[in-house]
């Protein structure tokens, strides 16, 4: 009797993605948010909020990349040249906002450029990456073992409305980080952008809800079919009592934490939403998981040092968010 590895691997990769969505997602709403602060001293303490950490993040992004590629070498074949141009731009805007980063710090000359930079390079990123979401829910045109769509398929109305939904969503993250680390003027700010963030992702994950189970007949007799839909109910309960939990304590109530666990708490029941529609597919609507893992003794070789490096990095991380933790002043130092 052989172990089977693929609910480990589709564990791993499924965490990796969730810890990128959620330690990236919030930097990249910081740098968002980044562009609607009013004043130098502002600005300054934005980008203390993330600078120990925000390098670091992107780590899970590599991981979830690696994942994909060593597990289930079929998937990655498939998606990667079925969203290729929005991971390209994915890409170049993470590259130019790191860029961006550092140089306004020694070009100051150019800040104001800079400062733009860092903001479109955020925005793009995250827009990019709701277009990958997107044109995934869809579905690929498959045949045999290849993709034969085009690559511009991913570009559609539904992708570009996940895209304005994760620009809503990764800037709420972004405001309940700032309230976390930020007092004052400052914080008041972040609370009132978290509620303008708040209605968006509202908007659009109710659309988004509405549109997939229109849009694929399965996704709906998964969701709408008895007894499913009893067993499935609690899902949207939960999201909704979230959702006046997230609302609440934006207003200030349950302390500076609580704004964004609750935005964490929304984004993970919208990646349950997300799997429970399409699972057990890894490139809807043709492959399961299990058709396009790797082999047994590929996984089996790859786990072994998968396993020991995911704790370093969950030590090493964990770490620097302790050392780095109460409020952040203008001058990048923490108290």
């Amino acid at each position: 009797m052989t172990l089977d590895l693929v609910p480990i691997w589709t564990f791993i990769l499924g965490f990796g993605v969730f810890l990128y969505v959620l330690l990236d997602g919030f930097d990249l709403g910081v740098g968002m948010l980044f562009h609607f602060a009013k004043t130098t001293e502002e600005r300054n303490r934005i980008i203390g909020s993330i600078v120990p950490i925000w390098d670091g993040n992107e780590t899970w992004l590599v991981l979830g990349g690696l994942a994909l590629m060593a597990a289930f070498p079929l998937a990655f074949a498939i998606i990667i040249p079925a969203v290729y141009f929005p991971i390209a731009l994915m890409l170049l805007a993470l590259i130019f906002r790191g860029i961006a980063f550092e140089f306004r710090f020694r070009d100051s000359k150019h800040k104001t450029f800079w400062d733009y930079g860092f903001t479109y390079g955020s925005l793009v990123a995250t827009f990019a990456q709701g277009i990958v979401l997107g044109a995934f829910i869809q579905g690929f045109k498959v045949d045999g073992r290849h993709f034969v769509g085009s690559s511009f398929d991913c570009f559609t109305p539904f992708s570009l409305l996940t895209g304005i939904a994760l620009i809503f969503g990764y800037t709420l993250l972004g405001a309940g980080w700032l309230i976390i680390k930020t007092d004052g003027e400052l914080q008041t700010h972040a609370r009132r952008w978290g509620r303008i963030a708040f209605i968006g992702v509202l908007i659009a994950v109710g659309i988004v809800s509405l549109w997939t189970p229109l849009m694929n007949a399965a996704i709906a007799e998964r969701w709408f079919s008895w007894p499913n839909i009893a067993f499935l109910a609690p899902v949207p309960l939960v999201t909704a009592m979230l959702g006046a939990f997230t609302w609440l304590a934006l207003g200030g109530r349950y302390g500076d934490p609580a704004p964004f666990f609750g935005a964490l708490g929304l984004f993970l029941m919208s990646y349950a939403g997300i799997a429970i529609s399409l699972w057990p597919m890894i490139v809807p609507p043709v492959y399961s998981l299990g058709a396009a893992a790797s082999s047994e003794s590929t996984q089996a070789f790859l786990l072994i040092g998968t396993l020991v490096l995911i704790p370093i990095i969950l030590v090493y991380t964990g770490w620097s968010y302790w050392v780095f933790r109460g409020k952040v002043r203008g001058d990048f130092g923490h108290h």
